[in-house]
């Protein structure tokens, strides 16, 4: 069995050219191709091919949108950018989104293939300015939360490792000493100063940057 592809890009000729170069792989069979986002969804549904070259800018629904959408409802389908864009703007959410590649459309054909057998095989493919975006993020998040838990008071902190330890209001209080009521202002004022939504996020948020044993 070959490599089933579907091409999703707003651009006929480019379309057209993948598509000329990939028949011509013996293992690589296209299924499909779509002009838009929203093409690209519904043609996934029906033919639920292994990989889709996906364009990053596209009207009605851009590639980005369509990878959340499709790895939401279909998360076995492997998507890889085919894109002009290497800025972190696009590169960062192409990934969150879920994509296993990030490639150039200036790649050369066979480096193509190469990236989409890596791809089929689990291996994700980036651009290597895609990577350089990738690990900066990474470093800046990083950094931000170091800077977000230096601002929580050591009374807060005590509280946030309680709550990692799936401890309730009152079992906080009773650990630490101190009356349910003021568990509650510190929870209220640690939430909002490491910006998160509630307890579940908080104990994630603990658990990741390692502050339980």
């Amino acid at each position: 069995m070959g490599i089933r592809i579907m091409i999703a890009d707003d651009h006929h000729v480019v379309r057209r050219g993948l598509a000329f170069f990939l028949k011509t792989q013996r293992d690589i069979e296209i299924i499909g191709e779509a002009g838009n986002g929203k093409e690209a969804v519904e043609l996934a549904r029906t033919l639920k091919p292994d990989l889709i070259l996906m364009d990053l800018v596209m009207p009605v629904m851009d590639g980005i949108q369509a990878t959340i959408l499709i790895k939401k409802e279909m998360p076995e389908i492997k998507i890889m950018m085919l894109t002009s864009f290497s800025d972190q703007d696009h590169v960062i959410p192409a990934l969150e989104a879920g994509a296993s590649g990030y490639q150039l459309k200036d790649i050369e054909p066979d480096e193509l293939i190469k990236c989409i057998k890596k791809i089929i095989a689990g291996e994700n493919q980036l651009h290597p300015k895609a990577t350089s975006h990738l690990l900066a993020n990474l470093s800046n998040k990083e950094s931000n939360e170091k800077n977000l838990v230096e601002q929580l008071t050591k009374r807060e902190l005590d509280v946030l490792k309680e709550i990692a330890r799936g401890k309730s209001n009152k079992e906080i209080a009773s650990s630490l000493f101190i009356t349910e009521k003021t568990v509650k202002t510190h929870v209220s004022n640690l939430l909002s100063k490491l910006e998160l939504a509630d307890r579940t996020q908080a104990a994630l948020f603990a658990v990741k940057n390692q502050l339980v044993d």
